[in-house]
């Protein structure tokens, strides 16, 4: 593939809801420009962008693909993206080195809640941004419908640059809005010109309009002419939307029909035409100095690696774009967040899975690196004598979180590591442990993420693991004091024999875990026993008599007890104190705790009653609630963590999507007791199942 100079390359993502055919117009635009000579099917698994056994068997996008092309002496660099939250990491990362996206809309369908979370997404980068009216040759497509519904979602700055000739099965060209020229497609899927329909002279004329004023709102000359009347051509015109597209004063539309080869070389051209080449970025030097770098194959190297694959075999291959200098094979590439430096090997330019050797990567391009040691997703490759930093990539925190068990001995030895490579590809994932349960947690954005993670764990690196709903990690504490709980223990062996004898008092402590008080007089029990008896305590507080949960918010107090001369020891004494505190916390009555998260959600209005009937009956305790833009409302409550465990699914089916939530540990409290009698039957029977 030829080398392209910046303002010759265009880095555009696909974006959208799950559905509308990102993946078919990828492979349009490669069948379109004769870059592949077959088109394939995203049900048949024959695309180019997806091209993961994974995306095979589900058929849907899971990672983005980098797709490059070559049209009209220019480099487009194609991003397709996932469609559905569970994998919105990888938009993430898209949007993050991305120059402009490309939104898609059903034509059947209209706005929908993804569309709407790109827009946000990209309107968050400041991306240009263009909308893409799909699937206009289906049964009901109806591009009137469609695009009124972008309006009403995302204002008049949305304009058509494409009108469709013919609706409802019927999608037989196109008016360029901003010619005024109409174009029809022959039976050999050519464009000729037509005349424009009558129908469509009104809406012409409109957003003609529309266009030509924006275009002209971009310079100051412009507006002067066109308000004194002169005549601006088309290239001047063409010029100035080109501005105000950058701008996101203007935001086109277009239509298409992806699998039918319509309406996709006019989109192409006008990526070319309209949409903006690699421009400047601001980064940060050794120093902390703020500078920007202009797109200079000359300049300071600055690339960011925005995607990690993990591979079994040939190990991690990373995916970089360059914004500045060059980046060359085999050399060396300092990694300022790490400290450290790469050896850079061989340089591929990526087509799906297809890997075209490259010896250099310029700046505005898009490249992938094999086995670099310890750059991760989000780092900076740069110069080892001059050092920048670029921006990362803010990644969603995991909403969804289940406890993992590996099947075999040999499984649970490989899982540690083959974990830690799923978290280098995707940077969505967390593993943690919960110590008082002992499991190993792994969290994601979602069921399905979950699920897929894990089956790719089992296909490449050949660990198979169950997952279930992690334990809750209850606790125990006791409700009144109790006084003077005694306990003797006293062992005789023939020799040397035991003896530790305590009386302790018990009292709850609301506003800490632990506290230890001793009141001996007189020696009763010797000082040198009793760090002893507080140890003996602690080992008992760690598993309680009620359910076998530890033991938190609890006073004890050594007040009495006796020793011997010869027997007594600190096993003695720490063997009496944990007897003694269990016999005492049986007699405290002793309670369950849960864990109580803070919880925020935000959702739009329309769904603030369904939520928080929701949350009524999962025994929340509703905090407040708290208008916000885009009329969105948060709602801040007190919610026990095992009514959440679901909640990321559940919440997305109550809200269609539009709701977000995080949440955070608050506290612990009381479980009330109709509940509490089933958690501990539960407990000991698991107990009683571990020991047999």
């Amino acid at each position: 593939m030829k080398q392209y100079p910046p303002e010759r390359i265009r880095n555009i993502g696909l974006f959208s809801h799950g559905g509308t055919g990102k993946t078919s117009l990828t492979e349009a635009f490669l069948y379109a420009t004769r870059t592949i000579s077959r088109m394939g099917r995203v049900e048949e698994g024959t695309t180019v962008s997806d091209w993961d056994p994974d995306e095979h068997k589900r058929r849907i996008s899971i990672s983005l693909s980098i797709i490059p092309l070559e049209w009209r002496e220019h480099k487009v660099n194609l991003i397709d993206t996932p469609g559905y939250f569970d994998f919105v990491g990888e938009v993430h990362s898209a949007m993050r080195i991305v120059d402009a996206a490309l939104i898609l809309m059903d034509a059947t369908v209209g706005v929908e809640v993804g569309t709407e979370h790109m827009w946000e997404l990209a309107e968050a980068h400041r991306l240009p941004r263009a909308l893409v009216i799909n699937k206009m040759d289906r049964e009901h497509a109806n591009f009137t419908k469609a695009f009124a519904s972008a309006r009403t979602a995302f204002g008049n700055r949305v304009v058509p640059m494409h009108l469709p000739i013919g609706q409802e099965k019927s999608f037989q060209g196109f008016v360029d809005v901003l010619s005024g020229q109409a174009y029809r497609y022959t039976e050999n899927g050519a464009l000729e010109s037509t005349a424009v329909p009558d129908e469509l002279v009104s809406a012409l004329d409109e957003f003609r309009t529309q266009l030509i004023e924006a275009a002209c709102e971009s310079d100051e000359e412009l507006t002067l002419r066109y308000l004194e009347g002169d005549d601006i051509s088309t290239d001047e015109l063409r010029a100035g939307l080109r501005v105000a597209i950058a701008s996101g004063a203007v935001v086109p539309v277009f239509v298409s029909a992806a699998t039918a080869l319509k309406g996709v070389l006019p989109l192409l051209d006008a990526i070319i035409d309209f949409f903006p080449a690699p421009g400047p970025t601001s980064a940060t030097r050794a120093d902390g100095q703020r500078i920007e770098l202009a797109p200079d194959p000359s300049g300071p190297l600055a690339a960011i690696v925005f995607k990690t694959f993990a591979d079994p075999f040939v190990g991690k291959l990373s995916y970089f774009r360059v914004y500045s200098g060059t980046l060359r094979t085999d050399s060396h590439a300092a990694v300022p967040q790490r400290g450290e430096t790469e050896r850079i090997g061989q340089l591929f330019v990526v087509r799906g899975k297809e890997q075209i050797p490259m010896g250099q990567i310029g700046p505005g391009d898009i490249g992938a690196v094999a086995k670099l040691q310890v750059a991760r997703t989000g780092d900076t490759l740069t110069d080892p004598g001059r050092p920048i930093t670029l921006a990362g990539i803010e990644f969603p925190e995991p909403v969804f979180t289940v406890a993992v068990f590996p099947r075999t001995k040999t499984d649970l030895d490989k899982m540690g590591t083959a974990l830690q490579r799923l978290l280098e590809e995707d940077p969505t994932l967390r593993v943690g442990r919960e110590n008082q349960t002992g499991e190993t947690l792994f969290s994601g954005l979602g069921e399905s993420h979950i699920q897929i993670a894990l089956d790719r764990m089992a296909r490449k690196f050949g660990v198979q693991v169950d997952w279930s709903l992690p334990r809750i990690p209850y606790r125990e504490t006791i409700s009144v004091p109790v006084r003077r709980v005694e306990y003797k223990h006293k062992k005789q062996t023939g020799g040397h024999g035991q003896y530790g004898h305590v009386f302790l008092d018990l009292e709850p402590l609301p506003d800490a875990d632990f506290e230890f008080h001793e009141t001996i007089v007189g020696g009763v029990v010797p000082k040198q026993f009793i760090p002893a008896v507080e140890k003996g305590v602690r080992e008992a507080m760690e598993e309680g008599v009620l359910a076998g949960y530890p033991v938190v918010n609890v006073k004890v107090t050594l007040v009495d007890g006796s020793y011997h001369s010869v027997d007594s020891s600190e096993l003695s004494f720490k063997i009496a104190a944990a007897q003694a505190f269990r016999k005492g916390q049986a007699a405290a009555k002793p309670i369950l705790l849960e864990p109580i998260m803070r919880l925020w959600v935000t959702v739009p209005d329309t769904y603030t009653g369904d939520v928080m009937s929701d949350l009524n009956g999962k025994r929340a305790h509703v905090l407040g609630m708290s208008p916000g833009e885009n009329g969105r409302t948060t709602i801040e409550a007190l919610v026990p963590l095992a009514e959440l465990q679901r909640y990321a699914t559940e919440l997305r089916s109550l809200t269609q999507g539009r709701g977000t939530f995080r949440t955070e540990f608050s506290h612990y409290q009381p479980v009330p007791q109709h509940l509490a009698e089933g958690i501990i039957q539960q407990s000991r029977a698991r107990q009683a199942a571990v020991a047999s």
